[in-house]
This record gives structure tokens, sequence and C-alpha cells, in this order.
């Protein structure tokens, strides 16, 4: 294969997004590889509405919504390199992919890593119990319900109340499954207040909060869900035959730290600037692997910014890595994207996590003893981002220290 301009890993709505604006943008071709068989990641499992709003400003499905991704990238004359996997990278930048063809090495000049996210499972979640079958999650649980076509059960508990365990009642619901729980740990759920009202008054799913899953009961199948009452102590005995457990959410960064890419620790994904570059030279990231949880419509937002940077990049023939001010968060923040900025080249906006629910309050930049900039949030949601404008930057010096970011 001749070697790319540029090697995307991840052929995900962040990185089928990247390869399109570096399609355009710059001369050199471009190639996708994905392990799965099909491009479009996620969404091509997501069998209900509301997809492109974000990115394309109208509503698909998710199957339909990366089916559109994948047809506008090869008709940009994007390579697509389905079932294939980067299994190794030299330190010069070669690359070791392993796919239907066999073994092939390129050398891109520069490379996109947009291998997303996943949540973690039951084992992870250190949850007590029995190990019987009908435990998802929710990505598991689309997965099972969508391509394969497979039944799930009767009666299910979902634990977790953002944005994604409404979309795993919503397939639960597609599948035949009635949702007789929902838990969270939190005083309320996360995700819009629309969404909460529907799966309450209109689908009847209860929602318990300040709670947890206490353990997992079952010999061969799920049979009951124990749920603690975190205010009083006390334990309900729920029967349920499945339980899909929700957010909680880990880059698969595990081809970031092969290529020696610092990584964030608060978000567990590479550390970025603004724009999406590392600390490598020659390459960036993108999407969920740089801050997980998100959209499929914010990450699609989030590749296309990151390949118009890379493309200019390509064309004055850069090879730039991430900026050199740290920026960090003080609790109840609990991360923020880009974690390093460019004091002459600062990003447009500022992705904010909070571990607490909070009215109107300012999110105020401090940087050696001085406040910088300030912006006032209308409200603050965990496991949802609060977008922050980059003017709260504006006073950042080079040489004066990391930033630190206040909500207060």
């Amino acid at each position: 294969m001749t070697d790319p301009a540029v090697l995307v890993v991840g052929a995900g709505p962040a990185g089928l997004s990247a390869s399109l604006e570096l399609a355009d943008r710059q001369p050199g071709p471009v190639v996708v590889v994905d392990r799965e068989e099909d491009g479009g990641g996620v969404p091509r499992h997501c069998d209900h509405t509301g997809f492109g709003l974000v990115d394309l400003h109208r509503s698909m499905t998710g199957p339909v919504y990366a089916r559109h991704l994948v047809s506008r990238a090869r008709s940009a004359g994007v390579r697509l390199l389905l079932s294939t996997t980067v299994v190794g990278v030299a330190p010069d930048g070669t690359v070791t992919l392993v796919g239907p063809n066999g073994l092939d090495e390129v050398r891109p000049g520069a490379v996109v890593l947009a291998t997303g996210a996943r949540e973690r499972p039951r084992t992870a979640r250190l949850v007590p119990g029995d190990r019987p079958a009908g435990v998802f999650t929710t990505g598991q649980l689309q997965r099972w319900v969508g391509p394969a076509g497979l039944a799930v059960g009767r009666r299910a508990v979902v634990v977790g109340a953002e944005h994604v365990a409404y979309s795993a009642v919503l397939t639960l619901r597609h599948a035949g499954v009635e949702t007789v729980a929902m838990v969270t740990d939190l005083p309320r759920h996360q995700t819009v207040p629309a969404f909460a009202l529907v799966a309450r008054l209109g689908w009847r799913v209860p929602l318990r909060t300040s709670s947890r899953v206490a353990a997992l009961l079952g010999r061969g199948r799920l049979e009951a869900v124990d749920v603690e009452d975190l205010v009083t102590g006390t334990i309900d005995r729920i029967r349920a035959d499945t339980v899909v457990f929700s957010g909680d959410w880990v880059p698969d960064h595990e081809l970031a730290r092969r290529m020696d890419v610092a990584l964030d620790p608060s978000t567990l994904g590479p550390r970025t600037d603004g724009w999406g570059r590392t600390s490598r030279p020659g390459v960036v990231a993108a999407g969920s692997l740089v801050h997980p949880g998100e959209t499929a419509g914010i990450a699609a937002l989030g590749g296309r910014a990151t390949g118009r940077r890379l493309a200019d990049d390509i064309v004055r023939g850069a090879r730039p890595v991430a900026g050199g001010v740290d920026v960090v968060t003080v609790p109840p923040l609990t991360s923020v994207v880009p974690s390093r900025v460019d004091a002459t080249d600062p990003p447009a906006r500022l992705l904010l996590r909070t571990g607490v629910f909070s009215g109107r309050r300012l999110v105020v930049a401090r940087q050696g003893g001085r406040e910088i900039g300030r912006h006032r949030l209308r409200h603050s949601v965990p496991h949802r981002s609060l977008a922050v404008p980059g003017s709260v930057l504006d006073g950042i010096g080079p040489d004066d220290g990391s930033v630190e970011l206040t909500l207060r």
C-alpha cells in the first residue's frame, strides 16, 4: 500500500469527520482503518433517531447516520480499510497493520487517533454477587439487539441515569424488554429533562436515586438485583433477568500508550491542546478518546476541528506538538479538555466536567496567583460537559505556570 499522508485510526464519527476535512484540505492520500467489519462506529448499533442534529443539522437513526458518514468519506476519496487492526508502531513511525489480506506496513506523514471509548463492565465496577448470564454494558446490549438480533430478556435494571442510560432504556423497549428500575448513586438524573419525563411518565420507568447495586443474584441466568438506598441503608430485591451497566467511560487508549503519547490523568485519554495535538509530533487525537462519554455529534465536530487544523499544519510543513501551558481543575470540577494550551493560540472552547449539581456559578481561571478570566454557568450536571468559551484564557501568560480552573 502507498504510504498515506494521514492514517486515521477509527472509523467512528470523529475519525470519519476528520478524514473528510483532511481529504478536502491537503493533497495527500487519507486512509482510515478500523477493526470492525463496518464503518460508522457505535451509532450503527443505535436504532433510534436523534443522530446528526448537532453536526449535520438534521435528525436520523444511528445506522443511517453511520452509512451517511461512510458514504461521504468514500465519495471524498478516503480509503477505508475495515476489519483491519493496528498491531504495532515503531519508533521511526512505521505502522504495522493486520487485515483480511495479511500483514502490511505504512509510514504515514501524520496519524489521527480516534479509537473512541468503552464503558467499564460489571467486573471493573466491583459489583458483588453471582456471575449469571444477562449482564450487559450499553454497547454490548446495542450490538446484541441490533446486528445480532438476539433475545435479551423480559425485565431489566439499568444502572445509570445519564444520556446513555436512557438510550439503553430505549433499546430495551425496542427489544420488548420492560425496564423495571433505573439506579443512580446521584440525587437525580443527569440527562435532559424531556428524556427523563418521557421515561418516567410515558414508559413508567422508576428512577431510584441515591442508590447503588449491592449484588447480582442468579446461578445460570440473572434472577434478581439487590439495590441499596445510600441514605437509609435499606436493601430492596428487584426481580430481573437483565441488568445493563451504562456510562463510566474509559478511553480506548492502548494504541496511544503504545505510541508513548502523554495521557491526561483525569480523563485517561491523550493530553491534547485545543486542536487535538498530542505530545508526539505528527500525532493528533479526537472524539471520545479525548473526552469520553460525549454524543456522536460532539465527537464528529471535534474530529472536524482536528482534521482542519492538521490539514493546515501539513500544508505548512509543520509537525507541532501540544502547547506548553497545563490547564488543571480543582474539585468539584473533575476534568478539562484541552488540558494543555498554547498561549499564542488558545482553543475556541473548553469542555469541563463536574462531580456535583449546582445552579448559576462562575468558572474562574487563575494563573500565577492572578485571575485571568471567568465565565458564568447557568447550571452544572455530573456526566455532562460544560462548554466554556476559550476567552477565559485570554489573559494567559506563556511563562506563568499552569492555569487553575475553579467553580465558585
